[in-house]
């Protein structure tokens, strides 16, 4: 049987538009990406800027990109944006001398 939320009780939205940190995007992928590699992919990765820190985390970002191809929908869509967004924006230390 299906509840209404209480009177006055507001309803969550989800905000497709707002970009999303590295690791929030990692974490949406593990927990909402239906393809059970893509996930694997991004949990090795969630493991390996855990370990590594900021500097590997563009090199994770690329590998989960490159896998990230069959999941679609709003929150795909968000994800790979923001993931793109962070891919494009951060130079490698080597392109900044």
């Amino acid at each position: 049987m299906h509840e209404d939320p209480p009177t006055g009780a507001t309803r969550l939205t989800k905000d497709y538009e707002r970009q999303l940190g590295v690791v929030e995007c990692l974490t949406a992928i593990v927990h909402e990406c239906p393809s059970g590699p893509v996930r694997a992919i991004t949990q090795g990765a969630l493991e390996a800027i855990e370990n590594g820190g900021a500097a590997i985390m563009r090199e994770q970002v690329y590998y989960v990109l490159s896998a990230l191809q069959g999941w679609r929908g709003e929150r795909a869509s968000q994800v790979h944006a923001s993931l793109s967004s962070f891919y494009e924006g951060s130079a490698r230390p080597e392109e900044d001398a």
